[in-house]
């Protein structure tokens, strides 16, 4: 079954905006994981907007699933993600002043620095996820780097879902199967949510991994935070 990893950036954000530890990000975190979340994601950014680094070091201390960090991959990243060891690093291409990430790697132009990253992270025992579009030139490119997983940019899924699933989602569909071929690990991210989900993991069954946070943080204001994620589970259930 696909796992679901929460991100809790907005929970950081929203304790931030007063600037005290409500709401209590490592509570949050743990309340997740005993309301059925299978991962926590967080996404450390160098202006500390959302997640701070202390948060980090806090969460891994505590965190029993997979503790998921991502981030663009400076060198300051990478000696946080050392330090911590978390189940899995990230590398998202996304530069420090980015609202989010909006696009997947060039894993072509970019294939030496990421391999070069990767064999770095493993030497810590930490497995690689790489962010990548739903395009076929960045697949092969992307093994040659040794990443163990890439995660799926799944904006454009979502702002074509309502138009035609269908054509949205085979593009996901297509690489999915070639990142299969090529022994990579599937993950999927961005803009997933209760009216799209369901409807990406009947279509790519064999996904590892999705990383949510966004809307199930907003749904979780109405249906409260342990009735939403098992709602998120529900839509990852095998067809």
């Amino acid at each position: 079954m696909t796992k679901l990893s929460v991100n809790i950036n907005k929970i950081a954000t929203l304790r931030n905006a007063r600037g005290a530890n409500n709401p209590d990000v490592v509570k949050v975190a743990l309340d997740a994981e005993r309301f059925g979340a299978e991962g926590i994601t967080v996404h450390p950014r160098p202006d500390e907007r959302h997640i701070r680094r202390q948060d980090v070091f806090d969460l891994a201390k505590v965190v029993t699933t997979e503790f998921n960090i991502e981030g663009y991959p400076d060198r300051r990243f990478i000696e946080l993600v050392k330090a911590v060891k978390p189940a899995q690093a990230t590398l998202v291409p996304d530069p420090p002043n980015a609202i989010t990430s909006n696009s997947g790697w060039d894993t072509i132009s970019n294939q030496v620095m990421l391999k070069d990253i990767v064999a770095e992270l493993h030497e810590s025992g930490i497995r690689v996820s790489i962010f990548i579009n739903p395009e076929i030139r960045y697949f092969e490119p992307a093994k040659l780097t040794g990443t163990d997983r890439v995660e799926l940019y799944t904006e454009p899924y979502a702002v074509g879902y309502h138009q035609d699933r269908e054509k949205a989602v085979n593009p996901y569909v297509e690489v999915s199967e070639i990142a299969k071929e090529l022994g990579l690990g599937l993950n999927a991210g961005h803009d997933l949510d209760l009216n799209n989900l369901a409807y990406l993991k009947k279509s790519i069954p064999y996904l590892d991994e999705v990383s949510i946070g966004h809307a199930l943080i907003c749904d979780a204001l109405y249906y409260g935070l342990e009735n939403t994620i098992q709602m998120y589970r529900r839509q990852l259930e095998d067809f």
